[in-house]
């Protein structure tokens, strides 16, 4: 069931930045068309939209959509885009996501400042954007997979028939090293990766009817949720390894494009190797230069490059801190 990439539709959430441009921008080089649902667009992110707004200038399109990834009515509008400019979609990634910003942070209650989060909402916007998002986006690409839109104004192609193991689909997904690890500093961001995990598990069966949903869980991936947030990046120590959002990407890609994939044989590295089947509900784990399925049960967990923060117990020791009387009050 894996799918060629030339002349299909996807729509990646979060693709203003980070990994989740990376990833829109190798598509687009295989010919694939990308819807771009974001808040906004990084001058990056914007230079590779407009070089791809021209059909005659491109093999593929690039639309940007303004969404909101906690509003489902916006949620529900890119993919009316998809069908408009492309007649529906056949990749859905809902990559969008943060990591424990200080505006909805576990260790900064409602109504305690930097926390934007309200009591009277009763939410909070981390799990927001990232958990319930992906899982009413699978919900809404599962309803169009099923159900194409009949009607479109596109000159590039016609709607697309319905899901069948004929004409599969993909939902890929973005969890993390984060779905196994627990420190102490992102818990909610841990909480999010671990549901993310099961939901991904949980949907295996939907290949026998042509949905594909996989996820990537990376390590320690060098984009703007760590580089622009000193907060955090102090935590980074000399003998960590960064890995590139590049080589995550290219997984990504691997996870649709392939029906197997070479992985390590466990999380040590240079052990050995074996040949891993592309299916529902597989979880690939990417660290720096290296991959590795995660096994739903006694998985060793993730090490090696790639995998660690140094100044993780530094991190620990200040939350710690934190933690005196009147603390959420």
């Amino acid at each position: 069931m894996a799918l060629s990439l030339a002349g299909k539709t996807a729509i990646v959430t979060g693709a203003g930045s980070g990994l989740n441009l990376s990833f829109a921008r190798v598509l687009l080089s295989k010919q694939c068309n990308v819807v771009f649902a974001d808040l906004a667009l990084r001058p990056e992110a914007q230079e590779l939209v407009s070089g791809h707004q021209n059909a005659s200038r491109s093999p593929a399109k690039a639309v940007f959509q303004k969404t909101d990834v906690r509003d489902w009515q916006q949620l529900g509008e890119m993919f009316s885009v998809a069908d408009k400019e492309f007649g529906g979609a056949d990749i859905v990634c809902p990559g969008a996501g943060v990591y424990e910003p200080p505006w909805s942070n576990f260790w900064h209650p409602p109504s305690t400042p930097p926390s934007r989060d309200s009591p009277s909402s009763s939410r909070f916007a981390l799990l927001d954007i990232n958990l319930t998002h992906p899982i009413r986006t699978t919900q809404l690409a599962i309803s169009h997979f099923l159900t194409p839109t009949k009607h479109t104004s596109s000159s590039f192609s016609p709607p697309k028939p319905p899901v069948s193991p004929l004409f599969p689909r993909h939902i890929i997904h973005i969890s993390s090293i984060a779905a196994q690890t627990t420190p102490l500093p992102a818990a909610m961001y841990n909480a999010t990766k671990h549901g993310l995990s099961g939901f991904v598990r949980s949907l295996s069966l939907l290949d026998r009817m042509g949905v594909r949903v996989t996820a990537v869980a990376p390590g320690l991936v060098k984009t703007p949720l760590w580089t622009d947030h000193p907060e955090k990046l102090h935590w980074i120590g000399k003998a960590d390894e960064w890995v590139t959002p590049e080589f995550v990407a290219e997984k990504m890609v691997d996870l649709i494009e392939k029906e197997e994939l070479e992985v390590e044989v466990d999380n040590k590295g240079g052990e050995g190797r074996k040949m891993v089947k592309m299916e529902g509900g597989l979880i690939l784990e990417v660290a720096k230069g290296r991959v590795r399925k995660v096994e739903q049960y006694n998985d060793p967990g993730p090490a090696g490059e790639g995998t660690t923060v140094e100044g993780m117990e530094t991190a620990e020791e200040e939350v710690l801190g934190r933690l005196k009387e009147g603390w959420g009050m």
